[in-house]
């Protein structure tokens, strides 16, 4: 059987696993393995998604199976995403199931929680969780957010736009190079992805910027260029409405062969994308 929920489109005999190391073959049809499988669970200010311009000043109860259907160099949930067994997450993880996981968001309504925010691991591959879940929150009143590598095939997108409030997707740069020779992508369905989820929900993007990798103020101008021709709004001077997170990186997980990304850089960036987009935020500075 093919699995079509990325690029990698993967062919699975019985028993085998996707290179997500999540989806696999199970009585002829293709399932995700981590289905309410929960890895990480914690109430985050809305802002660490990071969402700046959805519902700023609140909470919202963020959840993470495991699993990642890229491998960049620089993760930092590199636990839950490309070896959860080795880690023991696989084993150890708390079954919640979709409507358990809804009441537990609404209990922590007067702590501020507005919903339910799919991250940590990469939500897509287990995209049927989130769709289950997302509905039942949305039925309770409560919102959705997802926060992904937007590495998902659009007909996945379509299970579950219907049901997501918010997104922030990773555009990791704005390069074939970086995405096939680093983290294992495919710039162009990302592409796909963000814009058509613009035309439906808030959705942000956060790019998070490498020393010597996706640091050139061209690719950084191309970006917020596209982004503006995609944005469902423009300002009095043109500029799109899509806010853009350029963020800066520091050594982690396989790549700590160079130093953070200088503030001033991230500042220099920032300055470039505002030409093109009214919202643009540094992050990690």
């Amino acid at each position: 059987m093919k699995c079509n929920v990325c690029f990698h489109h993967c062919n699975l005999e019985e028993g085998q696993y996707g290179f997500c190391g999540v989806r696999t073959c199970a009585d002829g049809l293709i399932r995700p393995d981590n289905y309410g499988k929960i890895t990480s669970i914690a109430l985050d200010p809305i802002e660490k998604k990071p969402l700046n311009n959805f519902c700023p000043g609140s909470m919202i109860l963020s959840v993470g199976s495991f699993g990642c259907n890229l491998r960049c160099p620089f993760c930092q949930n590199y636990e839950i995403s490309y070896d959860p067994t080795a880690y023991g997450y696989s084993r150890n993880a708390k079954y919640i199931s979709p409507m358990e996981l809804a009441e537990i968001a609404a209990s922590y309504k007067d702590a501020g929680n507005i919903g339910v925010a799919f991250t940590y691991n990469e939500p897509l591959i287990g995209y049927e969780y989130v769709r289950d879940t997302a509905k039942i929150v949305k039925e309770m009143g409560m919102k959705t957010v997802l926060v992904s590598n937007g590495t998902a095939s659009v007909e996945v997108l379509d299970e579950i736009l219907p049901y997501i409030d918010a997104m922030n997707i990773d555009i990791k740069a704005f390069s074939d190079r970086f995405y096939d020779e680093l983290v294992g992508g495919n710039r162009k369905m990302v592409m796909d992805f963000v814009e058509k989820a613009a035309k439906s929900a808030h959705v942000e993007v956060t790019t998070l910027i490498i020393p010597w990798e996706n640091d050139d103020p061209d690719e950084i101008k191309a970006l917020s260029k596209w982004l503006s021709s995609i944005s469902p709004e423009h300002d009095a001077d043109g500029k799109g409405s899509i806010p853009l997170h350029i963020t800066r990186f520091f050594p982690r997980y396989r790549m700590t062969d160079r130093d953070a990304t200088e503030i001033s850089s991230i500042l220099d960036l920032c300055s470039v994308a505002e030409k093109n987009l009214t919202y643009v935020y540094a992050g990690n500075i």
